[in-house]
């Protein structure tokens, strides 16, 4: 049955469907294989026995293997303080406990969040990084004010459903990349700065000896590198902010 919940991460090394580089400095990473993890955990009030807490190389997070009453298993994001043994539950009523999922509207003001979903049944959706948490401000009826990692304060659904607790590997942040063969292992390649390529190659190419770039930032095609606003806006999305995010 756990065979099932994994699966080999193919290897597109930055190229699209015609095999041509659409993503620069990819490719030559380590074989993984992924663990599919279950977003929605549908089974409402069943129980469930954590039986592992597992590395997965897919995420910056760990996962916890999940085993049900009915014989089914699943991976779910392990949160700071869950453990092996530990029994979890979705329910309307659980019990406020790291690990069970409930909809917002029965959570308590202040407790720390995560796999939220912006619309009910969609889902896991925000906060599943590696020590993020989002906090509940508010409870208005059918609407929840809830404060997310970026301090962006926003209403969500008060029936769409959440994760007690924050998500583990705090320290994953922390970790530093002490040698070259770190990146490639992940699967990023070495990248050149302009400066130092010929002028055929790059716009900041070329001179003799070392030059400055001599113009405005620029892709290797030419385009403005810095500067430009590239952000779409999202109309719909941000009718529900209350207070943006910090800048």
């Amino acid at each position: 049955m756990k065979n099932k919940l994994l699966t080999i991460k193919k290897k597109h090394s930055g190229r699209d469907s015609q095999g041509h580089v659409s993503v620069r400095h990819r490719g030559g990473e380590h074989k993984r294989f992924l663990r599919l993890i279950d977003w929605k955990r549908n089974k409402l009030d069943v129980k469930a026995k954590v039986i592992a807490i597992e590395y997965d190389p897919g995420r910056t997070a760990n996962v916890a293997l999940l085993s049900y009453e009915d014989g089914s298993k699943a991976y779910i994001l392990a949160t700071v303080n869950l453990k092996v043994n530990d029994v979890l539950v979705y329910s309307e009523s659980a019990p406020i406990q790291e690990g069970n999922k409930l909809p917002l509207k029965n959570i308590p003001v202040g407790t720390a969040l995560h796999c939220l979903e912006f619309q009910p049944g969609k889902g896991a959706q925000i906060v599943k990084s590696a020590g993020s948490a989002a906090f509940i401000q508010s409870i208005d009826g059918e609407k929840v004010t809830i404060k997310l990692p970026s301090s962006e304060l926003r209403l969500f659904p008060g029936t769409a459903c959440a994760t007690i607790g924050q998500v583990g590997n705090a320290d994953h942040s922390n970790q530093k990349l002490v040698k070259a063969g770190d990146s490639r292992h992940r699967g990023i390649r070495p990248s050149v700065r302009g400066v130092a390529q010929n002028p055929h190659s790059h716009p900041h190419g070329g001179g003799e000896g070392r030059s400055s770039i001599g113009m405005n930032p620029k892709t290797p095609w030419g385009k403005p590198a810095m500067g430009k606003k590239t952000r779409k806006h999202k109309k719909f999305s941000n009718k529900l902010i209350i207070k943006h995010r910090s800048k």
